[in-house]
């Protein structure tokens, strides 16, 4: 191992959920006001919603950042932050940090594995992620929901406090609710991100048209930002009306998105398009690049105490 580059070393895999979930975070609090933006788009249109927000009226991703600043503070943007980087932490660790390892179980440890063996490692990490980390998705979505206005009661007034409501009055179910939406999401997000960041990265050092280095993850993860957002952005809409509903307002996420279809339109299943290619474009770029080098600085740190031990 001596004299080999941190990059020539395959990180272990505690260095990999460690960077992953770090990283996660770092994104999500560079690009959270961009989140909050376009569950609020999302949920534009619900009866719930329409008569908590009267008369506000959202246009864009950045109408709706410079709406909500000016009806509800600049602090609202933020909602639902501290849940969201609970959420990270527990949800990219698993979906990002174990990718790698579930594709070389897939594959026997086989190298340059096919397409299908990605996606099948993507949609396992995926759903893992989900099953572990949906109760803070759920309150995550409400708080970005819930609107700061005078005179329209809060749902929920700290994090720890909308988890033990949830709980007592919709049960677990309420804490997983949406699971099977997200699931379906995930497994997309996480096939066609992973899975497109994997090819364009490599088809990047394959054709050496930039070194393993900024440049090449930079341009992977903006690529993979916008394949997630085309895919992903239908499911994603459905899972956010369906999280942030009251119970009973359907009943379930099929009903859900049926609902969607017939009262809005199809055009209904990409509201907040812009807004999830800004987010998802920003927190791809700035989580892969800083998982990249946070991968590198945990090898050059766990390099030089074996060498001094």
């Amino acid at each position: 191992m001596v004299g080999l580059k941190p990059s020539d070393i395959p990180p272990p895999l505690g260095v990999k959920v460690l960077s992953a979930g770090t990283a996660a975070c770092i994104a999500d609090l560079v690009t959270f006001p961009l989140d909050t933006a376009k569950v609020r788009l999302q949920i534009q249109g619900e009866k719930a919603a329409s008569e908590a927000a009267k008369n506000i009226r959202y246009r864009g991703v950045f109408g709706t950042i410079s709406t909500m600043i000016r009806t509800e503070g600049p602090k609202s943007l933020y909602n639902g932050l501290v849940a969201g980087l609970q959420r990270q932490m527990a949800f990219a660790s698993i979906r990002i940090g174990l990718y790698d390892s579930v594709k070389n179980f897939y594959t026997g440890g086989k190298e340059n594995p096919g397409v299908m063996m990605r996606i099948l490692a993507g949609c396992t990490t995926g759903a893992m992620a989900v099953s572990c980390a949906q109760p803070t998705d759920v309150v995550k979505v409400r708080f970005q929901a819930q609107m700061n206005l005078s005179g329209v009661e809060r749902r929920y007034n700290g994090t720890l406090q909308a988890y033990r409501q949830i709980f007592r009055h919709e049960g677990l179910r309420g804490l997983w609710k949406g699971t099977l939406p997200n699931i379906t999401r995930n497994a997309l997000v996480n096939c066609t991100e992973l899975v497109t960041y994997d090819l364009i990265k490599e088809a990047i050092l394959k054709h050496q048209l930039l070194s393993d280095n900024l440049p090449c993850h930079f341009v992977s993860a903006f690529g993979a930002g916008f394949c997630t957002t085309v895919i992903a952005s239908p499911v994603d809409v459905v899972k956010t009306r369906y999280m942030n509903s009251p119970p009973g307002q359907y009943k379930s996420a099929i009903n859900c998105a049926w609902t969607m279809l017939t009262k809005e339109g199809p055009t209904a299943f990409y509201k907040g398009f812009v807004p999830s290619f800004l987010r998802l474009g920003s927190w791809n770029v700035v989580m892969f690049v800083s998982f990249e080098q946070l991968k590198r600085a945990m090898m050059v740190s766990k390099q030089r105490i074996e060498a001094t031990t």
